[in-house]
């Protein structure tokens, strides 16, 4: 099919550029075909800036196209297949939108390689350590939830402290987590999984950039799909796991099967805490893939929502263009992106409410 074929060219150039951004310090391999790729991409991302911010635009422009195809069509598509077309294109990605992920792998590394406590010690506790050279966030200690951090420790385990394979490992563990959601996604509807699947917030900020949110959201829509089999037990079990990932995701450990005004309410105080969190310390594009989990229940308010979706990529644009998040302006310039992507937003769900009004009037 020509339309898969192209959206798999749009998914491998997007893991190509994300090594526009790779950190100068950081070599994968010893190989002087990657040192050549490296030089290329570094000049293109640090020396090459505005170019770099017209492939990054052009490539969420795509996706977002693609997506909107994907959604009409959804019924000629097979969910999982097309998933897994997109974990193995964005297997090799690099996260170049941010260095949580080094952290990720170093908090695992603390326990199946210094075997200490990460809630206790941080990477600066050990400064001859490598990897110290590219990471970011050093001075803290591990801030998540228990249960990441057991997830974390298989592919930690067999790296066997090395870099290479402890990336790779961690990738396929995202990857993993983001296959079980569309798969439980397309046993409740396929166009649940196809729009989970093709959705570029999920494929730049879970499979690219891989925030552990992506985890916390794919077990609570596993614990989702077992609340609407009416299988409470299980549901509340994995919606526990999932806020033992991020405590954001507590409030969906209420949920019920029935109860529509309930989970209206459980939605609207996981918009607010996500809405706290930004103003408390800083708005983050990923904070929001968490409302995806209820989109089995609310698919036309999220389906809504991708105006304000795209300006939570496009608010990468002082990161990208600019350089970096070294001044207050280029922060502030990220927010009015995002201010501005959601004031449109709303104004659209504004117009189409009044467009309803105006249909039943005629009616």
């Amino acid at each position: 099919m020509i339309i898969i074929f192209a959206y798999s060219l749009i998914l491998l150039v997007l893991s190509i550029y994300s090594y526009s951004l790779v950190d100068p310090n950081l070599t994968f391999v010893s190989n002087r075909w990657w040192e050549f790729f490296r030089e290329r991409m570094i000049e293109l991302g640090y020396y090459r800036r505005d170019l770099s911010w017209l492939i990054y635009l052009s490539i969420i422009i795509l996706l977002f196209a693609a997506y909107f195809y994907f959604k009409k069509k959804y019924k000629r598509l097979n969910a999982l297949k097309l998933a897994i077309i997109i974990s193995a294109l964005t297997l090799i990605s690099y996260p170049f939108l941010s260095h949580d992920f080094f952290n990720y792998m170093f908090d695992a590394k603390l326990v199946t390689y210094y075997h200490v406590n990460p809630y206790l010690f941080k990477a600066l506790d050990f400064p001859s350590d490598p990897w110290i050279r590219f990471m970011h966030w050093t001075h803290r200690t591990y801030p998540y939830g228990p249960i990441f951090l057991l997830i974390t420790l298989l592919p930690s385990y067999f790296s066997l402290g090395k870099f290479f394979l402890s990336f790779l490992f961690f990738k396929l563990t995202f990857i993993a987590f983001y296959l079980l959601a569309v798969y439980y996604l397309n046993k409740l509807n396929k166009r649940y999984a196809i729009l989970f699947a093709t959705n570029p917030l999920v494929i730049i900020e879970g499979l690219v950039n891989s925030h552990n949110d992506l985890i916390s959201v794919a077990i609570a829509m596993i614990g989702i799909f077992f609340l609407v089999k009416n299988k409470s037990l299980k549901a509340k079990s994995f919606f526990l796991l999932s806020a033992g990932i991020k405590f954001i995701t507590f409030p969906v450990l209420f949920l019920s099967r029935h109860q529509l005004k309930l989970n209206k309410i459980i939605f609207t105080l996981l918009f607010g805490v996500i809405i706290y969190l930004s103003f408390k310390s800083e708005i983050q594009p990923w904070y929001f893939l968490n409302l995806l989990i209820f989109l089995p229940y609310f698919e036309v308010i999220i389906n809504r929502m991708n105006i304000f979706f795209f300006g939570l990529l496009l608010s990468y644009f002082p990161y990208i263009r600019l350089g970096g998040w070294d001044s207050s302006d280029k922060i502030i310039l990220k927010h009015w992106i995002i201010t501005a992507g959601a004031l449109l937003n709303l104004f659209y769900l504004i117009f189409l409410q009044i467009k309803k009004r105006e249909k039943k009037t005629v009616v």
